[in-house]
Order: C-alpha cells, then sequence, then structure tokens
C-alpha cells in the first residue's frame, strides 16, 4: 500500500520549507540550500518549491527574512530581560554572534552576496532596523542605540566569516571579539541607565 503525503497549506509548506532550508545551512553551509534539496529534505517536489519561491535565490532571500525575524525576536527578548535586570550585555552578545556564526546568517549572506543577489541582505537589515526602531526610547531618533546596533553587527558578522582565523593570527583567545562588544555594549548600558535615571 502506497503511502500518501499529508496535504500541508501553503503557510504550512513554506514553514517547513524554510525550517528545511535552515537545517541545511547550519549542517552543510549556504550552497547547499538549493530548492533540489530542500524539497528532498521534506518530500515535496522540485515544482512545489518553485510555486512558493520562484527561484533558489528566492528560496534564500525568504530564509534570510525568516532568519532575522526569528533572531531578532529573541534578541529583542534579551534586551528587555537585561533592561528588566535579568539578563547581561553578554547574553545580548552571545545571541548575536551566534546568530551569524552557529545559525548561518553571515555566511548565507556573503553566500547570496557572492551570488549576485544584490539585495540580499535587505531582509536581515530590515528586521534589524525594526528590532532597534521597536528598542529605543526616542523611536527612529535614538542615534546611540543605532550605533551600538551597528557596531555589534558589524563586529559580529566579521567575527562569522574570519573570527578564527584572525583570533589565531594575532594570538588572542577566540572569544576576544564577543569580549570587546561585551565591553562596548557594558558601557552604552550603563550611559542608558543613567540618562533613564536622571
Amino acid at each position: 500500500m502506497p503511502l500518501t503525503r499529508k496535504r500541508l497549506s501553503p503557510e504550512e509548506s513554506r514553514f517547513a520549507a524554510l525550517s528545511a532550508a535552515r537545517e541545511l545551512l547550519i549542517e552543510t553551509g549556504p550552497q547547499a540550500v538549493t530548492l533540489k534539496a530542500v524539497a528532498g529534505r521534506i518530500g515535496r517536489t522540485h515544482a512545489n518549491l518553485l510555486h512558493h519561491f520562484g527561484s533558489a535565490s528566492g528560496l534564500q532571500k525568504a530564509l534570510a527574512e525568516h532568519l532575522g525575524e526569528t533572531i531578532c525576536s529573541t534578541i529583542a527578548a534579551a534586551v528587555v530581560r537585561t533592561r528588566k535586570g535579568e539578563g547581561t550585555a553578554r547574553d545580548i552578545v552571545d545571541l548575536t554572534f551566534d546568530a551569524f556564526d552557529r545559525e548561518g546568517a553571515g555566511a548565507l549572506a556573503s553566500w547570496m552576496l557572492l551570488s549576485g543577489n544584490e539585495d540580499a541582505l535587505d531582509p536581515i537589515v530590515e528586521a534589524i532596523h525594526r528590532l532597534v526602531d521597536d528598542l529605543a526610547e526616542t523611536g527612529h531618533d535614538d542615534v546611540k542605540l543605532h550605533e551600538d546596533t551597528l557596531s555589534l553587527v558589524l563586529i559580529a558578522l566579521g567575527d562569522a566569516l574570519m573570527g578564527d582565523a584572525m583570533a589565531a593570527a594575532l594570538g588572542l583567545p577566540r572569544t576576544r571579539a564577543r569580549d570587546i562588544a561585551e565591553r562596548q555594549l557594558e558601557a552604552s548600558m550603563a550611559r542608558w541607565k543613567q540618562e533613564v535615571a536622571g
């Protein structure tokens, strides 16, 4: 008796594809995130994924958007906990660095740019921008928060792409970039607390 595949709604099918794409990204790297590989992993056809994403670059852009949203919501929760005194600057730093390194966002962004996908970073950048505006005390005018975010994201991205080699070449511990980012964020948070108290 042949097995029948469960019929998924378009939203369920899209979510299953993005979850499989994220697993492939983490396990094998961005070059493995193809329509064929994702279709095989979720037991769907190549045509089914073409319908949802249009192309491999469409799938990768949707994955970047998915990563940006899920990662930013996790970081936002950590920032809120830290502001309440229930978390630390290091929690925020580790989540950001892990997003670009272990979660594959840095490798995916680089791969898409090298593949000629000019708007590759748009979904991630837009998600970070929304996060910053949501967390800002004074809305879009909170320049210091924008600067802190720029610094943290660029350090985390650079660390994901070259951290091992640079730390080894300079004779520094592998965690030194995280340590630097933590010190910068702690100083900024201390200033924020003074401003809120004053």
